[in-house]
């Protein structure tokens, strides 16, 4: 069992990975900055949410690394383009939509559609080729063979590294719908700040 063979990974190991895997968590990223828009547009609910799809696309990029799968997507520089100005083009339509969504009516900042919050989530992440990489230079690193099966190391570990992510990310999209309830007074502005915020993400994909 996977579990069983995590068990067998020593402390003075899965310490390092945990803390050090926090530390990324917390760094403010592109998942940080998407879910706190989505809470700042829509509040706590909606960040969470966000947070949550983020997490889902975080699994993703696990089992590719677990099945070898993003190997091969790392040694294609071509296909690592493809995904980035896909995942660039989704987030500056994404800040269209936000600039020209005009006034919130405040009745509906509660109002959430999880499916679209959460599908919004897990494509800002799945459209982003950085955790391709990450995966496959982080993860390995805590992994020996003497512990058991590699790719069951490196899919118990993935899980752990995307359960803490996603809580944290969950922990930002609720702190930014706070943000957003604090200017909601001007409530069109709470649009165009998180239009900023998407354009600047694709930006910063594409600039990286």
């Amino acid at each position: 069992m996977i579990w069983d063979t995590i068990a067998n990974i020593p402390a003075s190991q899965m310490l390092p990975f945990i803390l050090g895997g926090l530390v990324l968590n917390f760094a403010p990223g592109q998942d940080v900055f998407f879910a706190s828009a989505c809470g700042i547009q829509g509040g706590p609910r909606a960040g969470a949410w966000a947070g949550f799809g983020v997490g889902l696309g975080v699994l993703m990029h696990v089992t590719l690394a677990t099945v070898g799968l993003g190997a091969v997507v790392a040694a294609h520089p071509e296909a690592l383009r493809a995904i980035k100005y896909a995942g660039a083009a989704y987030l500056l339509w994404l800040a269209w939509k936000s600039w020209h969504a005009g006034e919130i009516d405040p009745s509906a900042r509660g109002s959430v559609r999880v499916w679209n919050i959460i599908r919004r989530g897990f494509l800002s992440n799945a459209l982003n080729p950085k955790p391709v990489l990450f995966m496959l230079a982080f993860l390995p690193q805590f992994t020996n063979v003497a512990w058991g099966p590699i790719w069951q190391q490196i899919l118990g570990l993935g899980l752990i590294f995307a359960f803490t992510g996603t809580l944290v990310t969950i922990g930002y999209g609720v702190v930014g719908g706070v943000a957003g309830q604090v200017i909601g007074k001007r409530l069109g502005l709470v649009n165009r700040i998180a239009a900023v915020m998407f354009a600047g993400l694709a930006i910063r994909l594409v600039a990286k």
